[in-house]
């Protein structure tokens, strides 16, 4: 399905009824990623409302500035064309960036939030430098070469041995990218706010899911945003990496379904 959001058209996914839940993907990536969590929660009695990101899947990849502002306004231009007044609202990794500004600007929009394998604090140098790097290589390699470089380490060793197919699924994914959605992205996350001494302020009951072997969103990151968190659990999902949700997705789904048993409907 699509919507004119914005200026652009953003494409999503609706199904199921109940509680609506709103799950933003990672970079660079796309709804698809979600695939695990659909079925079960669509079966547990939750609607799930799954969106491209501007710049990703089957969204419009407009060229210019990208914000996590920005991508947040298109989610809850989103809710207001789906009718929906509150959600919880789940952001895994750069999701989970959008997450945080759009808790900070349009609190009364999230009933609940997940903040999946990701954290509240900026990049420091080397991450910095490493992003660039990644801009850098896509235009002169190719979206192909860096696609399943990236893709590796986005799981955790075992998974990467193990389960070849989840790295061919992401790099199908990211081969698909334009590369001015990447190039926006890259610039927002560069750019983007540092959250930790707001984390007091988000006041409405929150799930933390880590993962014990992700290099991308450590566990003192999340430890720290379960700490600074007023109503939060914490859910660490072992053996697994930064992408949890697809790598153990029936632990995944344990810990999410439980939390969300927890939130009355509104």
């Amino acid at each position: 399905m699509k919507a004119q959001i914005n200026g652009i058209s953003l494409s999503y996914e609706d199904a199921g009824t109940g509680l609506p839940v709103v799950l933003l993907h990672g970079f660079p990536l796309n709804r698809k990623m979600w695939r695990p969590q659909q079925e079960a929660l669509i079966c547990a009695g939750f609607r799930i409302v799954t969106p491209d990101l501007r710049g990703f899947g089957e969204s419009d990849a407009p060229g210019g500035a990208y914000t996590m502002s920005l991508m947040a306004d298109d989610i809850v231009s989103l809710m207001d064309h789906l009718g929906i007044r509150q959600a919880v609202i789940g952001g895994m990794s750069m999701g989970g960036y959008v997450l945080f500004d759009l808790l900070e600007r349009y609190p009364d929009r999230a009933a609940a939030a997940c903040f999946i394998t990701t954290r509240s604090t900026v990049d420091d140098e080397e991450v910095k430098s490493g992003r660039l790097a990644l801009l850098d290589s896509a235009g002169k390699y190719g979206k192909a070469a860096v696609a399943e470089l990236f893709a590796q380490s986005l799981f955790a060793n075992a998974t990467a041995r193990e389960k070849p197919e989840l790295i061919r699924e992401l790099c199908d994914m990211m081969i698909s990218l334009d590369m001015h959605g990447v190039k926006g992205a890259l610039m927002a996350m560069l750019q983007r706010k540092d959250y930790t001494s707001l984390l007091e302020g988000f006041t409405m009951p929150s799930l933390v899911i880590g993962a014990e072997q992700d290099s991308a969103a450590r566990c003192r990151d999340i430890r720290l945003l379960a700490d600074r968190l007023p109503h939060c659990e914490l859910c660490m999902i072992p053996e697994a990496g930064h992408m949890a949700n697809l790598e153990k997705p029936t632990a995944f789904n344990d810990c999410l379904l439980k939390f969300l048993g927890e939130i009355p409907e509104c």
